[in-house]
């Protein structure tokens, strides 16, 4: 299956924090979307690798996705290297994307710059005919996408591109709210205490948002940086 949108992300849930509203609204505009996790999150202090697994299936559904994918890389221990970017690359010829989301280049949690840097690398190999791949003992052919953004996690970036998703909000909610191990949830009985566990954590996601979408006059949005200068057919375009 060819997608039009393959978000790149090192833990499950992050690609619903950073750009699930993204997500939502280029499905309904009929773009075939997939997710490609690189860990299952077993460093997570609460909940499991098993349940993190069943959380990001019930995601997907809420979002629509077309494929969901596990790389199973170490959580916390992989590299970008030759073995990690072979197995990204895969990926990306295998779905041949247009566009690559992924993780921000620089944040709280040292995982989330070393997958962006690991995304972007692979996303640039993977359009050189020398580097060679195969899967299911077929050899894969180049691809390379025609642009590579990076939603933004935690830490505050200035973005480069900011999309409106007010109508998709309450979807994006609930999507992160999947994963009932991991985030304030007032239904679910309390395990220990994380950053990611509290209240305030979840308002700050939402504060987020509409920080963005203030930006451009909306009420939601979602911000997205990129390592290259963007260019518009017309300046009507930009709003």
């Amino acid at each position: 299956m060819k997608l039009d949108i393959l978000v790149l992300a090192v833990h499950p849930d992050d690609a619903e924090l950073g750009c699930s509203g993204t997500i939502l609204k280029h499905i309904a505009e009929g773009k075939k979307v997939g997710i490609i996790d690189f860990t299952r999150g077993e460093l997570g202090t609460r909940g499991t690798a098993e349940t993190r697994d069943e959380e990001a299936t019930d995601s997907a559904k809420i979002l629509g996705l077309h494929v969901r994918e596990n790389l199973r890389f170490k959580d916390g221990f992989f590299k970008n290297d030759e073995h990690h970017q072979l197995e990204v690359i895969k990926m990306i010829r295998k779905y041949q994307p247009e566009i690559v989301l992924s993780n921000a280049l620089e944040d709280r949690h040292p995982d989330h710059g070393r997958a962006g840097d690991l995304a972007n690398d692979a996303c640039f190999y993977s359009g050189l005919s020398k580097v060679e791949t195969e899967m299911d003992g077929v050899s894969q052919q180049p691809w390379r996408p025609a642009l590579v953004l990076q939603y933004i996690q935690d830490r505050y970036l200035k973005p480069d591109v900011i999309i409106d998703i007010t109508p998709f909000m309450d979807i994006k909610i609930k999507c992160i709210q999947a994963f009932k191990t991991q985030f304030y949830n007032p239904d679910q009985e309390d395990g220990p205490g994380t950053y990611i566990s509290s209240p305030e954590f979840f308002d700050s996601v939402i504060g987020r948002a509409r920080e963005m979408g203030k930006s451009i006059g909306a009420t939601y949005a979602e911000g997205f940086t990129s390592r290259k200068l963007l260019g518009v057919n017309s300046l009507f375009d930009l709003k």
